[in-house]
């Protein structure tokens, strides 16, 4: 796939030491597309529905693909995942859980609430970038995105 059509990842990560390591294996598996971070559920939601400071993405397309993270401050993933589901303009965008939770209540309910993906967060850096190329390969190589 050419880099001119590949779509946005948008990482919804609160923890900036997770972010920089998401950024690093990112890199380190060569992922060629646009991708944003987003710090809690609350700046994910203004960013997909372009409101300051995001308003000037009006025209944009909206990510292809969306890693969310559970437990965030002013609105958790679980709150922004039903939120993004119940939005008829938001709600084809695959969502990937990318969790430290193995609690089966947190996998059952992210999707019964229409997740696309429950991953638990690798404990080290080299298994990051296996994950981060897996899912490169999945949704941008494999599947057909909406």
């Amino acid at each position: 796939m050419s880099t001119a059509k590949l779509p946005l990842l948008l990482i919804a990560e609160d923890d900036p030491e997770d972010r920089m390591l998401m950024a690093d294996a990112m890199e380190e598996c060569q992922w060629l597309g646009p991708s944003a971070f987003v710090e809690d559920g609350e700046e994910l939601m203004n960013y997909l529905n372009r409101v300051e400071p995001y308003a000037h993405l009006r025209d944009e397309n909206l990510p292809g693909l969306i890693l969310l993270d559970l437990n965030m401050p002013r609105k958790d993933g679980r709150e922004a995942l039903e939120e993004i589901k119940a939005d008829p303009r938001l709600e084809t965008i695959p969502i990937v859980v990318f969790s430290t939770s193995r609690a089966e209540e947190d996998i059952h309910t992210t999707y019964q609430l229409g997740v696309n993906s429950f991953i638990t967060k690798p404990a080290n850096f080299a298994n990051l970038v296996d994950m981060m190329k897996t899912i490169k390969k999945y949704w941008l190589e494999i599947v057909e995105l909406p």
